[in-house]
Order: structure tokens, then C-alpha cells, then sequence
């Protein structure tokens, strides 16, 4: 499998960002998810590795998912950066995107355009399937990809937790479809690129998240 995914823990948060490729593309095309705060880690990477960012393509846009996204620009040039419509608006409201509570206030650029359910990306010879997966966040979006069998899932699920649902635009109903209805209905083989924490799997998840269980929410 020529699908490579690098993980960069950046930021107090800890927030998870990834460089994804197919390393069998010899035009070294790659996405970017999420940028958070101090994302030097992760351009130093892309630049000594030669790669051509062609997307960015946030999970969501809270503050420590979108804090990097000026440096990045400034860095790497007019790399299109895509979230779900749900959130428009958010990278340059620091009420929405949450920093208005853990000052400075952060106002990222604007999107470059709005990705939907159901909406396939094409990366090499990989496509990923995006989907919805609200709750935690209103545009809360997981990049699913079957034949990697590998989703990143932003801040909805985590090893053995999941996003948090008290924030002013968390929604309780979504995060429970988002985790019974969505990511529950995938392989359980299928790799999960959480944006906190470590990777996992659905099987693992499926068996052991106490968040999961009947009634747990």
C-alpha cells in the first residue's frame, strides 16, 4: 500500500495535523489535514521532502485545528483550504472557533471553498469519501478512504473517547448519529486518525470505547 500518512502533534493542545500521500505519485501531490498552532514541524517536513501541498482540508475549524494556516500560506504559497459549509465563516470568528476563550484571538483566512457528504477526493490513486460527522463541531467531517481502509476522523472519535459536546456549538443528537450511525457503520478493519491521541481502529473502538455502549450518551 503506497498511502503514506504523517502524523505532527503541534501546539499545547497536542492537536494531531497530517501530510498524506501516495507515495507511488511521482508528482509528490499531497493533502494537508488540519494546521494548528506552531506548525513549523510539519512545513519543515513537506519543504525537505520536496512535496506539493494541493489541499488543506480541515476536520473542522476550532482554533487549534486552523491556528497554523497563516504561517502555511506564508510558507508554502496559495495551498486551497476546504471545510465543510457548516463551518463557514468559523476560521475568522474567534467566538465560533473558540479562541475568543483561550486568547489571542485567532482569525485564520477564509476557506477557499466548501466540501459536502458524500463528495469524493482524489489523491494519487486513492479517493476518499467524505463524510458528515457533526457534534463535536456543526462541520465536523471524516475523510474516509476503503481502499486504504484508513479514516481521519477529526475530533469525533478517539481512542477510547471521543470529542468533546459541551462547546456552544456542540450538538448531543449529532455526536451520537455521527458515532452510531456513521463511524460505526464502517469496517471494523478501518484505521482511525484521530485529531487528539493515538490511531486505533472501529473494531477496537466498536468493542472497548466506553462512549459507545448502549445509553452511554
Amino acid at each position: 500500500m503506497s498511502l503514506l500518512i504523517e502524523r505532527f502533534e503541534l501546539g499545547d493542545f497536542a492537536t494531531n495535523c497530517y501530510v498524506v500521500r501516495d507515495d507511488a505519485d511521482r508528482s509528490k501531490s499531497c493533502w494537508i489535514i488540519d494546521c494548528s498552532y506552531s506548525p513549523e514541524p510539519m512545513l519543515d517536513f513537506i519543504e525537505q521532502q520536496g512535496l506539493k501541498p494541493s489541499l488543506c482540508i480541515l476536520t473542522h475549524c476550532h482554533c487549534d485545528h486552523i491556528a497554523g494556516l497563516s504561517k502555511m500560506k506564508l510558507r508554502l504559497g496559495p495551498v486551497n483550504v476546504l471545510c465543510h459549509r457548516a463551518e463557514a465563516g468559523f476560521n475568522e470568528d474567534p467566538n465560533l472557533n473558540l479562541s475568543a476563550f483561550i486568547p489571542p484571538g485567532i482569525q485564520a483566512p477564509p476557506v477557499d471553498a466548501y466540501i459536502n457528504e458524500g463528495q469524493m477526493l482524489e489523491l494519487g490513486s486513492y479517493y476518499f469519501k467524505i463524510l458528515h460527522t457533526p457534534g463535536h463541531s456543526p462541520g465536523g467531517i471524516t475523510l474516509w478512504c476503503e481502499k486504504a481502509s484508513v479514516a481521519l476522523v477529526g475530533d469525533t472519535l478517539f481512542q477510547g473517547s471521543i470529542g468533546r459536546i459541551d462547546f456552544p456549538t456542540s450538538d448531543l443528537e449529532d455526536m451520537k448519529h455521527s458515532l452510531m450511525e456513521v463511524l460505526m457503520t464502517l469496517p471494523d478493519a478501518t484505521t482511525i486518525y484521530p485529531g487528539h491521541g493515538e490511531q486505533s481502529t472501529i473494531g477496537i473502538e466498536r468493542k472497548s470505547n466506553p462512549y459507545l455502549r448502549p445509553n452511554a450518551l
